[in-house]
Formats: structure tokens, C-alpha cells, sequence
């Protein structure tokens, strides 16, 4: 892997969507679709940092959405911002994801990709930071998707070894 971020399977979603959209790759390989993930903008989380560091007493706090969505749920976004609609077929390792107008394959999973201890459900309770920090997420998961398209369709427009 390189240094891109492509561990996390956000950005491998946003990459290879990207790469998809402009015929420099025909399919995506990921683990478990139905895993929940509590996923935010980093910009925010950032911020939210730097509120605990203003904060007068040391304390810990959960940096969340509040909100969790499946991989599946993410990949159907992704694909969605280059305009293509994912229908599901199978379960479990069987599972494929196609493109709904002309059928081609986009997903599968690869049972390389799942992780020996998964966890099936990460979702954090942000309210102590609300009430405490004034803190909150505010960028929501249909934003974050397309701003990560957006941003690695750029960057593969200019570098497609990227």
C-alpha cells in the first residue's frame, strides 16, 4: 500500500470509484459490506481537538457522529457522485455489487479484506463533547462521500499512477 490513505476503506472506496469513473479500473474488492462505521470529516474532529485543548480541566472525550452506516451504505454514495446506481446480489462472501443500467460488476468481496478481530458496529456517543465543548459533527455522510470523490477524481485526473 502506498501513502495515500488507501488503508482506510473510505479512501480505498473514494479512490477506486474515482479510478472507475475514468476507465482506469473496472472493479472494487472489500470485506465485510455490513460492517458500521461511525464516520466523520477530519476538519471537524480536528477542531474538536482543539476545543479539549482550551478545555480548563483535562477530561476525555468521545470525537463521533453519533451516527453509523454500513461500507455497502458508503460504496452506494460513492458510486452515486460519478452518477452510477450499485444493486446487490448474494450475501455474505457472495456477495457483488453491479452497476443497475448495464449489469457490470463493480464489487466483490474478498474474504482477504475482512479483519481477524472485525468488529461489526463502531459508533461513538458524542454528547459529553456537545454539552462540554460545545462541540459537534456537522458534515454528513452525503458530503463527506462527495467531497472524498470529488477530491480523488481529481487527483486521478492529474496523476493516474496516484
Amino acid at each position: 500500500m502506498n501513502n495515500l490513505g488507501e488503508t482506510f476503506v473510505t479512501r480505498k472506496i473514494t479512490r477506486a470509484v474515482a479510478k472507475i469513473a475514468l476507465g482506469q479500473q473496472e472493479l472494487i474488492e472489500l470485506g465485510n459490506l455490513s460492517s458500521k462505521r461511525d464516520w466523520g470529516h477530519a476538519r471537524e474532529y480536528v477542531e474538536a481537538m482543539w476545543r479539549i485543548l482550551q478545555h480548563d480541566h483535562p477530561d476525555d472525550f468521545v470525537i463521533a457522529t453519533g451516527k453509523n452506516y454500513t461500507v455497502r451504505e458508503f460504496v452506494q454514495l460513492a458510486f452515486r457522485e460519478i452518477g452510477k446506481t450499485i444493486v446487490w446480489e448474494g450475501e455474505g462472501l457472495d456477495e457483488i455489487g453491479k452497476e443497475s443500467d448495464t449489469g457490470i460488476l463493480r464489487v466483490k468481496v474478498n474474504p482477504k479484506y475482512y479483519r481477524p478481530t472485525e468488529v461489526d458496529l463502531l459508533i461513538g456517543d458524542p454528547q459529553k463533547a456537545k454539552q462540554k465543548l460545545g462541540w459537534e459533527a456537522k458534515t454528513g455522510l452525503e458530503d463527506l462521500v462527495k467531497e472524498m470523490v470529488a477530491s480523488d477524481l481529481q487527483l486521478m485526473k492529474s496523476n493516474p499512477m496516484a
